[in-house]
């Protein structure tokens, strides 16, 4: 534990925090202590790491429109990004895990290390506030920030919006042809991309591909699962 507070340089004052942002599910289950995980933590720990990154991006690009600055945050606290913060501070070594999950490799898992992150960041700001919890997040994310702001704002809009709702749900998109029409040679398809019961998008190009890119694009541009978190 302490070798891990070096490399993030904070101190826990409550080592108990740190202990449950790192205790897996599967070690809970085994000791039979269904309370004592980090699933908690990880929960609190999403929000405040889409609070900081939200305030940073907002400070530091004061030209991006809020389309622009939704994709860069999404980018952020995509499952990737929260596994590449996990293994720069090697984070996967420290976690408590069952024998069963150690032994399938569970430590390194990408959904493992991406809810440690969150439990983590979640476990600091119990412990000191967001003041530091947000220095915590910069300090890993910072390399990050500077990579995703240099780069086009425009990505692939299907990776872009499965990102964005499985951060909300933990359940993809789905897509679906619902119309074809026109010669063999010269076929168009229509598309719409579904969430659950919403549908989101719709989209019609020369390929299957292409008319789900064009509704995952109309989905980013319409953003209708914002109607369902207000509601």
């Amino acid at each position: 534990m302490e070798s891990l507070e070096k490399i993030i340089n904070y101190k826990f004052r409550n080592p108990l925090l740190l202990a449950e942002a790192l205790t897996h599910p599967s070690l809970a289950y085994e000791t039979h202590r269904p309370h004592f995980d980090n699933q908690r933590l990880e929960f609190l720990g999403d929000a405040v790491l889409q609070l900081v990154l939200t305030v940073e991006l907002f400070k530091r690009f004061p030209d991006f429109a809020e389309g622009a600055m939704t994709k860069l945050r999404s980018r952020l606290v995509s499952r990737d990004a929260l596994q590449e913060y996990s293994r720069d501070i090697e984070l996967g070594k420290y976690l408590l895990v069952g024998k069963g999950e150690d032994a399938s490799g569970g430590r390194e898992r990408a959904s493992a290390l991406a809810d440690a992150f969150e439990s983590l960041v979640g476990a600091v700001y119990l412990d000191s506030g967001l003041e530091e919890a947000g220095c915590f997040v910069l300090s890993c994310a910072s390399a990050k920030i500077n990579s995703v702001s240099a780069g086009p704002i425009e990505q692939n809009p299907k990776g872009e919006l499965q990102e964005i709702l499985q951060r909300l749900a933990h359940f993809p998109p789905a897509y679906f042809v619902v119309d074809e029409s026109g010669p063999d040679h010269q076929r168009i398809f229509v598309s719409v991309v579904k969430w659950g019961e919403l549908t989101l998008g719709r989209g019609s190009g020369s390929s299957k591909k292409e008319a789900e890119t064009v509704a995952a694009a109309a989905a980013l541009e319409k953003q209708l699962w914002n109607t369902l978190k207000k509601t």
